[in-house]
């Protein structure tokens, strides 16, 4: 193996574990279900590309990482793009997650490699492609004609199963009325519900609805 293609190796180790991870634990519901459906089964011919696009904390990087646990694909991170040679990619299916903070340039190589070599390319970003900065036209003009699925805030099903989560990696288990009274509540983001079960967890005492009514009032975590 060429040391270039040593270091596409290491990028992609790591990043193949933590979709592993990742993807056992995301959970479809009304937010994501069409993007889910998709990429259930998307590319369905060589050289697509597909945009996924929403909110932070919305599941999207989850759904990309089940994406790439199930077809083996490349995944790079926003201005990773520039740190190998498109020529290592070519034919190959690609995940490109913060896909907006990719330059110009090694953008346009990644949309010419998979179209051109069989491949497939899925970019990952909050804002849908044609709202993207870009200097380039060719660039530009391929931005604006990408397949687009997009994803909503997590609704009530999706932030109770990211409750849930947080709660477990603290070997907190509170009752389901406590998970069903934050969920409706809080910031509907993944950083709400880190820090709001950071919280809970400071008191190192179970967590009661009592409780978490208490650390509501005295944060800044309600919703608007």
């Amino acid at each position: 193996m060429t040391a270039l293609g040593s270091d596409i190796q290491q990028l992609r180790l790591p990043l193949r574990q933590e979709a592993s991870q990742r993807a056992a634990d995301f959970v479809v519901s009304e937010s994501n279900s069409a993007a889910a459906s998709v990429l259930a089964t998307w590319p369905e011919m060589a050289g697509s590309v597909l945009s996924i696009f929403g909110p932070p904390g919305s599941g999207k990087s989850h759904l990309a990482a089940a994406w790439v646990e199930r077809t083996g694909a490349v995944a790079l991170h926003g201005a990773e793009a520039a740190l190998v040679d498109p020529l290592e990619l070519e034919g190959q299916f690609v995940l490109l997650d913060r896909a907006q903070d990719a330059d110009d340039e090694s953008l346009f190589h990644l949309f010419n490699l998979t179209q051109s070599g069989g491949g497939a390319l899925l970019l990952v970003s909050r804002d849908p492609p044609a709202a993207w900065v870009c200097d380039l036209p060719d660039l530009r003009s391929r931005l604006n004609a990408i397949r687009t699925v997009g994803i909503e805030a997590p609704d009530d099903a999706v932030l109770g199963a990211m409750l849930r989560r947080a709660f477990a990696t603290r070997n907190i288990t509170p009752g389901e009325d406590v998970v069903e009274y934050l969920a409706r509540r809080i910031d509907r983001s993944a950083d709400s519900v880190e820090r709001i079960v950071d919280q809970l967890d400071a008191f190192h005492r179970p967590v009661t609805r009592v409780l978490a009514r208490q650390v509501l009032e005295d944060s800044d975590e309600l919703s608007d």
